[in-house]
């Protein structure tokens, strides 16, 4: 997404050396971020991917020197061909990207338009904790544009060490480079706001609808995590 410059300094800048890099202000940024996903389907691509995804702290939580052997010597020699595979049949041929990417973007164009006549101020960017676009680049812009303050908002109804942490992490590296930083904020988690379960279970009714037949059971599947995790504090449990 391709941002605007906001058109008036921040604050009283009278007091500026006149060759003080100009600041904008008065915008407020939304910050969609989501898991992420590879360049292209073809072995380095998905090894990248992988590369970045698995040797996150947070996502595999064990001995590093161990876990690094068996990333390097197993892992990121036997998987990126096979997930590739993987990938290509549910790849965007039109703009060659993965779906999750395709997805994310619409989300937040819809987003934006949606917010567009409530307040214009707002500005709605997307990103990616692994892979592009990364959140260090879309908060720099987003801040560019004249953002003081930015709402981050992880993609996950339920939080969970390894995805709204991690992602947090991300930003926060961001803002550790930055010598004027913009207000930042997390939204929390919605997995229990009314609002989110009556759009899941509309979507859930409207696929149902559209089938030929009546189903018996209808079988709701959560990405585990390891027992350790919720041992060691972590609130997501299912």
């Amino acid at each position: 997404m391709t941002l605007s410059p906001a058109p008036a300094p921040f604050g009283d800048t009278t007091h500026f050396p006149k060759d003080h890099p100009p600041v904008s202000h008065g915008r407020i940024g939304v910050l969609l971020v989501n898991l992420g996903t590879p360049e292209a389907t073809d072995y380095w691509s998905m090894r990248a991917y992988l590369k970045e995804f698995l040797w996150d702290k947070r996502v595999i939580e064990v001995n590093r020197a161990l876990w690094w052997f068996i990333l390097n010597a197993i892992v990121l020699t036997k998987r990126p061909g096979p997930k590739g595979k993987d990938y290509e049949s549910i790849w965007n041929k039109e703009r060659n990207e993965g779906p999750l990417k395709t997805i994310t973007r619409s989300q937040a164009e819809k987003l934006a338009a949606s917010l567009k006549d409530t307040d214009g101020r707002i500005l709605v960017d997307w990103a990616m904790r692994y892979g592009k676009p990364p959140i260090g680049e879309r908060i720099e812009a987003l801040q560019k544009a004249g953002c003081e303050r930015i709402l981050l908002v992880p993609l996950y109804p339920q939080y969970a060490a390894a995805t709204t942490a991690t992602v947090c992490d991300k930003a926060f590296e961001k803002l550790k480079t930055m010598r004027w930083q913009p207000i930042l904020r997390v939204a929390p988690p919605w997995h229990d706001d009314p609002v989110y379960i009556e759009a899941a279970c509309a979507a859930l009714e409207g696929h149902l609808a559209q089938l030929d037949f009546e189903p018996e059971v209808i079988l709701a599947s959560f990405h585990g995590v390891p027992k350790s995790y919720l041992l060691k504090g972590d609130p997501y449990h299912c």
